[in-house]
């Protein structure tokens, strides 16, 4: 799998997670302090996110950064 595949299938099961647990894409990037546009480009695959936003996104959401993360 290339690079930019693994980070859009990131990107989508973290909108996943999202719509489960019924937030927006700004209510998500309120809750890790980002701006809407960098939760877009999250989950659309266009970055390669850090670790610790993982982490954020993991806390924000409830979800273990590890489930975020399976293939």
């Amino acid at each position: 799998m290339t690079e930019q595949k693994y980070l859009a299938r990131l990107g989508k099961r973290i909108k996943q997670y999202r719509e489960l647990k019924g937030m927006t894409q700004n209510q998500l990037a309120i809750r890790c302090s980002f701006e809407k546009a960098n939760m877009s480009r999250i989950e659309s695959g266009k970055v390669n996110i850090s670790l610790l936003t993982l982490r954020k996104i993991g806390i924000a959401l409830d979800v273990e950064g590890a489930d975020l993360l399976k293939d």
